[in-house]
């Protein structure tokens, strides 16, 4: 097995983000579906998604380059009936995480464990039934907590709740720490809202605001490799090696979130794409044959550059504006 590949500003990809579906049944207001847009069809699955051999066989390849990590993503994975099969299939030498809505782990949580799931994120915008509603679009609250319940129960460590910040969010943020704070087996991932993404800048918040509060409140804070990320350890379940965290992940205009970004995406359709944020680098794997994406995994992770820092830079104003070395590409030509 090779080390894993850099690109050309010493990056290494260790992780893949695979969504395995564009289908949801919820309808979140802040959603841009992996990076897509809001693309999310009919709930039918569609003949366009990866077959679980499809996805297999991906991971079998980039597995020989050293990558150690897999998030399965959507839409909704669990929508994928599949789910199971893709999980128990994938090499075992990877670490397999999810991120869900969580709406049908009761009953699948621990057959997801014994599969091979070992961690989820349960996205939950906030504690108060009718305020998830508002955001998600969803009745499903009771639901969800059943779900995030049944993940602890069934041993997958950690159980990561995501909450993304905005306006409509950002005044449920204390009471959802204190929430973590007081359970044990439970992290929060407070996720900046993405307007590049979305659209709706006005509903943009200054999460700096947020890392100073917590800076204040947490016991401890530590540094986590991937992008950068600041944890905070708050409360008495922090004295669990995982619970009582809550981590900020904030990429909007943050070069060093960039500069030690170490994944790659495959959306549900079997495109593989550089950044979360570019979509002129979308390289279908379609018929292809296992040399085939190994040789398409190589030119992405080669082609891959920070997206602040590099393909847009800080302009004299203080925003960001793209670096004209990339002019006339597919993406800026939008």
């Amino acid at each position: 097995m090779a080390g894993p590949l850099a690109d050309d500003f010493g990056r290494e990809v260790t992780g893949v983000r695979i969504s395995l579906t564009d289908r949801c049944n919820f309808d979140c207001v802040y959603c841009h579906n992996e990076g897509l847009g809001d693309t999310r069809g009919p709930m039918e699955p569609s003949e366009s998604e990866m077959s679980a051999d499809d996805v297999v066989r991906f991971l079998e390849v980039v597995e020989g380059y050293g990558v150690d990590a897999v998030k399965f993503t959507g839409g909704e994975p669990m929508l994928r009936q599949d789910l199971e099969e893709i999980i128990e299939r994938t090499p075992d030498s990877m670490e397999v995480s999810m991120t869900t809505n969580g709406t049908f782990l009761p009953g699948r949580a621990a057959d997801l464990k014994v599969a091979g799931l070992d961690r989820v994120n349960v996205s939950q915008d906030a504690l108060d039934p009718d305020d998830f509603a508002e955001v998600t679009k969803s009745g499903a609250y009771e639901k969800v907590l059943e779900g995030v319940k049944a993940a602890v129960d069934a041993g997958l460590d950690p159980v990561k709740l995501n909450m993304v910040v905005f306006t409509h969010t950002a005044g449920y943020v204390e009471e959802m720490v204190e929430h973590v704070a007081d359970n044990e087996g439970l992290q929060l991932q407070l996720i900046q809202y993405m307007p590049e993404l979305t659209g709706r800048p006005e509903w943009n918040v200054d999460i700096g605001r947020v890392h100073d509060w917590l800076a204040e409140k947490a016991d401890r804070v530590e540094h986590r490799e991937m992008h950068d990320r600041k944890r905070y350890f708050v409360g008495e379940a922090s004295d669990d090696e995982t619970g009582g965290m809550v981590e900020i992940v904030d990429p909007v205009e943050n070069e060093d979130f960039c500069a030690n970004c170490g994944r790659v995406r495959v959306t549900h359709e079997g495109y593989l794409k550089g950044c979360l944020n570019r979509n002129d680098d979308l390289r279908s794997m379609g018929e292809m044959t296992r040399e085939e994406i190994a040789e398409t995994f190589e030119e992405v992770v080669a082609n891959r550059v920070p997206y602040y820092g590099e393909y847009l830079i800080e302009g004299d104003d203080g925003g960001y504006e793209l670096n004209d070395k990339y002019l006339g590409t597919p993406s800026a030509a939008d």
